[in-house]
């Protein structure tokens, strides 16, 4: 069953524009996060929730996508996420939240699949600005943006695929398909 779900659980970067995300869905993602191991147990972060209409076009402006992919705009006109999650270190609780990464990776594989047993899809993207993000979202000065997640409905499809021949994992779009390579479990044990 987690197999399935971890299967599931792409980085999508094209969604279906009539689906939403409701405050409460989103919050329920959450509850999963909270849920998850804390370094220290410090629950140092903290989660904005964005749906609306007008900061999601925001967030939207303040993301890249896909930076491997050149061709093309990500997500393509009018397939843009339904909501997105803001994972913050709040530095009220330790200032050292450089120290406590992991939490947000943790947190961040919760929310994901949460969100894919819901039926969503999402991307976790980094590459954003988190002042621009704490601008236009209103945060606070000691809640530093992290990560962002988009979530929506995906319509299109990934699928997985064996590495190149030549080690290569680049993933890459070929006939509206997004392929990701994937290394063999052979060549991840040592």
């Amino acid at each position: 069953m987690l197999k399935e779900l971890l299967l599931k659980n792409r980085s999508y970067r094209s969604f279906d524009p009539n689906i939403k995300i409701s405050r409460e869905e989103l919050a329920s993602f959450v509850e999963c996060a909270r849920l998850s191991p804390s370094s220290i147990n410090l629950q140092m972060l903290k989660f904005r929730l964005v749906y609306t209409e007008e900061e999601c076009a925001k967030m939207l402006a303040n993301t890249r996508w896909a930076g491997k992919i050149t061709d093309r705009k990500l997500p393509p006109e009018g397939h843009a996420p339904a909501a997105y999650i803001v994972i913050c270190a709040d530095t009220s609780v330790i200032e050292t939240a450089e120290k406590f990464q992991r939490d947000v990776g943790i947190c961040a594989q919760s929310i994901m699949l949460a969100a894919t047993e819901q039926r969503y899809g999402g991307c976790m993207i980094g590459s954003f600005s988190p002042k621009t993000a704490m601008e236009d979202l209103g945060l606070p000065s000691h809640l530093i943006p992290q990560l962002v997640l988009a979530l929506g409905s995906p319509d299109e499809t990934v699928e997985l695929t064996d590495a190149a021949p030549d080690g290569s994992v680049t993933y890459y779009r070929e006939n509206g398909i997004h392929y990701v390579q994937k290394r063999s479990l052979d060549d991840l044990i040592v």
